[in-house]
């Protein structure tokens, strides 16, 4: 139940039920750790039964079993960092003309980056996968830079100006705080060398007769 917890705080199931799909985590985790133990007994009763061939069989199963895990782990943390990408995008732009758009391109590239990370783990065609991602990534930065160079330019040249504004305050903001510590240095400086210039100035002791 705490899992369901944590991923429905996450955003999981949400993005999951957008699909159409009904998802329960704790039920598919408990059926694969159910089929990982069943596997293994299966394993282990065909080595003591002398059937080889069907113990390798269970046992690629069984080695099979913690990429699927590790599978669904991406999955999850990277719909979780999708919509943590997404938020913090339109944070930073979501006053800004197309910040939505920006936004939610962000956090499924962030998704599709987990998803071919995942088949990766899974062993499903390496190098097929490897080369669709590079060309889809290619494909999707190409198509954002011809969207802002040509089609948005009001909308790039926005956003560009948005960003330097915010930035030209913060740098703003940040030299108005270092010269006054600055001044206030100084004036705690001139105070302490008027408080020493005031302070009277000892007598010289009485010179003695030695002669007595």
């Amino acid at each position: 139940m705490r899992l369901n917890q944590w991923l429905e705080r996450g955003g999981v199931l949400e993005a999951v039920e957008r699909t159409g799909a009904h998802f329960n985590p704790t039920r598919v985790l408990g059926k694969v750790l159910f089929w990982f133990v069943m596997f293994a007994v299966i394993m282990l009763a065909a080595n003591a039964l002398g059937m080889e061939s069907l113990a390798g069989v269970f046992a690629e199963l069984v080695g099979y079993i913690p990429s699927l895990m590790s599978a669904i782990v991406i999955l999850i943390v990277g719909i979780v960092l999708g919509r943590f990408t997404g938020g913090l995008i339109m944070a930073s732009a979501g006053g800004v003309q197309g910040g939505p758009t920006l936004a939610r391109i962000g956090r499924w590239m962030v998704v599709v980056l987990a998803i071919f990370m995942a088949l990766q783990e899974l062993g499903i065609a390496s190098d097929i996968v490897t080369t669709a991602f590079a060309i889809l990534f290619g494909a999707v930065a190409l198509a954002l830079a011809l969207s802002f160079g040509l089609g948005n330019r009001e909308l790039a040249g926005e956003v560009t100006r948005e960003w330097y504004a915010r930035y030209r305050a913060e740098r703003d903001a940040i030299q108005r705080e270092t010269v006054k510590r600055e001044a206030a240095a100084d004036a705690e400086m001139a105070a302490e060398d008027a408080d020493t210039d005031e302070r009277p100035i000892p007598p010289a002791p009485a010179a003695t007769d030695d002669r007595q």
